[in-house]
């Protein structure tokens, strides 16, 4: 048997290996459940034997470390701003500029794409990936090196012989287009506000508590700098090819300019290819090559001279607003849609756009008939930003919005604090029941194959289902002759709806369409109660002793399970045979907290609240969710609720720290 050093060895080695063939090669070696069983293998091993763990192991990447606050670090060379132009003629005067700065010497330029994402700064010493530090004001930045290790394009160790022993890489963190909508499209389908663009998502993500979250969304990394001592490299070209060499994403989209001429080709030519990037920019970066004549020009106050950034301008254009109407979705919430006079913009022809909700519309004075300006808003969504007050129609009048459901009828609602309106005929209106049918069987919940929205339309109006729960009484009679059902169809429908009965709780938690509860709180709702009785039976304040259940997100679990027509519904569920609990057992360690009660409070530094929730229950301990003279322990951690506080006083509870917790579980022989 390998020794677990040995084997924890090769299995970080072989993981950074495939990594880099998958990231910067584009080659996958192995097939996914090869690569997830090695890493499986990696976290069991470190989790058993902590001590032979190393410093980049790439396990890192699934995340799992909670920071409480971001420390201020001064960067070792600011990060400075680049001036901005829009126009030929200042990049013409810049050009003037570089040319007298340099007494007239030959030079060449290497033009880059300037990504729209977040700016920061990546340290390596000994070829180990040891910090990350945003922008911040340029002299100093926020330390998020959990959060960046989750980053795959991002390498934790370069292998390359001859590096630095220190080294600064800067570049760009991102949300790609493809993760910035599937994210949206879930916020939406639980009732959540959708992402403003997928910049600021990536800057809010960066900056999030939890590590394990910022690795689900996935974000990625370009970079374009490099900085340190003794580099080997004489020229800006040079260097990107070194990054490249040594593991980093360097965007394929660079050149080596001669003269002006060649960079104004090169603008041109992203103006128009920019649409099809995976990811936005926003601009152009033009930089003098040679890293000599770079010192030579030297700097402003403020800014390099031998660099500077093109910024496109949004592009956008005019065209009528013919009509608004209005889309109900699952949650019953209300979205007005503009129907625009067809329009060429950013290479597409758009139609339509999303007006969010009565109020942008009020803001922005939209009414019928005016000719409006569009935008894509992060090069992905149509949006409307103003109307033509000079064409504006002589008896236009204001828009009202809608006081009635478009479907049902049903006069609408809003909510206090929301801005969006409610059909509140849930269980009534046409596009809600269909819209939960769609979302029950859709791949993150039951994953039922063959039913589409077509086919979930035609069973509602033959009024063969009424809700998902009717999927499991459908018969082969029922469905052969329906359009589009033949006999194979109609088999292979059946067998995926009984298939579907095999979907882990957590999966099926998801699919009833709880507000507010998307895939990832279904899954560590499941994993905290490990039951749908027990979430049924636990009260607000229990629920939010699970990891991410705020208060608004209990108090819609509560709504959800108090309706008669869920418990209806659930019930039917059950009886079709869906799993209602966790088959995932806790891993016991030790009975050294055998009777013994726990509450839990603030935020911890070295485990998150998940993970001390699983220490104590693997350890024989209770969890209780409110103080009371039942409790043992008040677990208390940064920011706690001062009520909690104050009642454990009260009652002479015992109010430990998180070291006194884990000498506590040291005691067991």
């Amino acid at each position: 048997m390998t020794h677990p050093e040995k084997r924890i060895e090769e299995l970080t080695g072989r993981i950074h290996y495939l990594n880099h063939r998958y990231y910067q090669d584009s080659v996958s070696e192995v097939s996914d459940f090869e690569f997830d069983a090695m890493l499986r293998e990696l976290q069991d091993l470190e989790k058993e034997y902590p001590q032979f763990a190393l410093p980049d192991s790439p396990t890192q990447r699934v995340g799992g470390t909670i920071t409480k606050e971001f420390r201020q670090i001064e960067h070792r060379y600011p990060m400075l701003s680049l001036g901005n132009t829009y126009s030929q003629e200042e990049l013409r005067d810049f050009d003037d500029r570089v040319r007298k700065g340099l007494n007239g010497a030959n030079f060449e330029y290497v033009c880059e794409l300037k990504v729209d994402g977040v700016a920061m700064s990546f340290i390596y010493e000994n070829g180990l990936f040891v910090q990350a530090i945003t922008r911040g004001d340029g002299v100093r930045g926020d330390e998020v090196t959990a959060n960046a290790k989750t980053i795959q394009s991002i390498p934790l160790r370069i292998a390359s012989s001859g590096i630095p022993e220190r080294f600064e890489v800067r570049g760009e963190v991102v949300m790609p287009f493809r993760v910035f909508d599937a994210i949206n499209a879930e916020r939406e389908d639980i009732g959540e506000a959708p992402l403003a663009n997928p910049r600021n998502a990536a800057s809010g993500t960066v900056k999030m508590q939890d590590s394990a979250i910022v690795a689900r969304r996935k974000l990625d990394s370009y970079v374009y700098s490099l900085l340190g001592e003794d580099l080997d490299v004489k020229t800006h070209a040079e260097a990107l090819e070194k990054l490249r060499e040594w593991g980093f994403r360097v965007s394929d989209a660079w050149r080596k300019c001669r003269n002006l001429e060649e960079v104004f080709r090169f603008i041109d030519h992203w103006d128009k290819e920019r649409f099809h990037l995976p990811m936005g920019i926003d601009g152009i970066v033009i930089k003098v090559n040679d890293f000599a004549q770079q010192e030579e020009l030297g700097f402003t106050a403020k800014i390099p001279r031998w660099a500077i950034s093109y910024k496109y301008k949004a592009e956008s254009a005019a065209t009528i607003l013919e009509s608004i109407t209005y889309q109900v979705g699952r949650t019953g919430a209300v979205t007005p849609v503009a129907n625009l006079k067809p329009v060429q913009l950013a290479g597409t022809r758009v139609k339509r756009a999303t007006l969010h909700n009565a109020d942008e519309i009020a803001r922005l004075d939209l009414r019928i008939g005016d000719t409006v300006f569009v935008e894509k808003g992060g090069e992905i969504i149509p949006k409307i930003t103003g109307a033509d007050l000079s064409k504006r129609p002589l008896f236009s009048t204001a828009t009202r919005f809608t006081d009635h459901c478009p479907d049902c009828r049903t006069i609408l609602v809003r909510n206090e604090g929301e801005a969006a309106w409610y059909c509140p005929n849930e269980y009534g209106c046409p596009p809600q029941i269909k819209g939960r049918i769609e979302h029950f069987i859709q791949r993150k919940a039951m994953n039922i194959d063959g039913l589409g929205a077509e086919t979930i339309d035609l069973l509602v109006s033959q009024k063969l289902i009424s809700d998902a729960a009717g999927l499991y009484a459908l018969t082969y009679e029922q469905l052969i002759g329906l359009e589009r059902f033949a006999d194979k169809s109609v088999r292979n429908l059946l067998a995926a709806i009984e298939k579907s009965k095999n979907q882990p709780f957590s999966r099926v938690l998801f699919g009833i369409g709880i507000r507010f509860v998307g895939a990832t709180v279904a899954e560590k709702l499941a994993n905290h109660f490990g039951s749908l009785e027990k979430i049924r039976e636990a009260g607000i304040e229990e629920l939010q002793q699970a990891p991410e259940i705020g208060e608004k997100i209990a108090r819609s679990i509560r709504e959800y399970f108090g309706n008669p027509v869920s418990a209806a519904f659930l019930e039917k569920l059950k009886a079709a045979g869906l799993q209602f609990e966790s088959n995932e057992s806790i891993e016991i360690e030790s009975d050294i907290l055998a009777g013994k009660s726990f509450v839990i409070s603030g935020v911890f530094s070295r485990f998150s609240r998940e993970e001390l929730q699983e220490k104590i229950k693997a350890n024989g301990g209770k969890l209780i969710s409110s103080v009371s003279s039942k409790v043992n322990y008040l677990l208390a951690g940064e920011n706690m609720g001062p009520a909690k506080l104050e009642k454990a006083n009260r009652l002479g509870i015992a109010i430990i720290s998180e070291d006194t917790f884990l000498e506590m579980l040291q005691q067991y022989p």
